[in-house]
């Protein structure tokens, strides 16, 4: 079974900038899958970015190319996702996602609250 905890949420002003973490337990990086998803107040959720077992990242959702990316350390096995420039609109819960390769089971880790104040 695998399990992620996700931190490195707060409030933030405009224009600062934050990096969640995810840490994996019970698998390792290499046969998970990893996506950052998140959902606003009365939104729908959004997948933000993913990252294969390999390591190749896409970032996926438009309002935050060029601004977010996603990265990781395979020894803590934690994925990263370094939020730049942060706008009031990327305001959310940010959820960590994980798909294991192998058995093709999903987990999902409990969110962090990301709050930027204009």
């Amino acid at each position: 079974q695998v399990q992620l905890v996700e931190s490195g949420g707060g409030l933030v002003q405009a224009g600062g900038s934050l990096r969640l973490s995810c840490v994996a337990s019970g698998s390792t990086l290499d046969r998970l899958a990893m996506s950052w998803f998140r959902q606003g107040v009365g939104k729908a959720r959004e997948l933000v970015g993913s990252m294969t077992s390999v390591g190749d990242t896409s970032i996926y959702l438009e309002a935050v190319k060029g601004r977010f990316t996603m990265s990781r350390d395979t020894a803590k096995n934690t994925v990263y996702l370094e939020m730049n420039n942060l706008r009031p609109e990327d305001t959310a819960v940010y959820q960590c996602y994980a798909r294991d390769t192998w058995s093709v089971q999903n987990f999902w880790g409990q969110g962090t609250q990301v709050t930027v104040s204009s």
